[in-house]
């Protein structure tokens, strides 16, 4: 895992870490105020619908997604991104095996609890 405030971060040298059946995350840069992380999704996977108090922006790097914030569904794609307002309800269904890259402001401060 990355460090705060670290200025660099390389995929490579970042493990995956399970987060429910079939979908895994990698915190890859952050300080106090922003984080990035990148959320791997098996075909079928589920995140499931939660909320947090941080506002989170978010891009389909890569697959097929039914992104649900607020009780709405769109389906997403490669290229395609969304917005989560703080404490919006909101999850994830992969159609397709994908990646999600998540930024959160402030920072996840349990992303990276000991």
């Amino acid at each position: 895992m990355t460090r705060r405030n670290e200025t660099f971060a390389r995929d490579a040298d970042l493990a995956w870490e399970p987060t429910e059946e079939g979908v895994a995350r990698k915190v890859l840069t952050y300080g106090d105020r922003a984080m990035m992380v990148r959320v791997r999704f098996a075909a079928g996977a589920v995140g499931a619908l939660h909320h947090h108090p941080h506002i989170q922006c978010s891009l389909v790097e890569s697959g097929l997604f039914d992104i649900t914030i607020l009780g709405e569904t769109q389906r997403l794609g490669p290229g395609d991104s969304f917005l989560v307002p703080p404490d919006a309800v909101h999850g994830a269904v992969a159609i397709e095996a994908g990646i999600l890259v998540d930024v959160f402001t402030p920072m996840r401060e349990e992303f990276v609890a000991d």
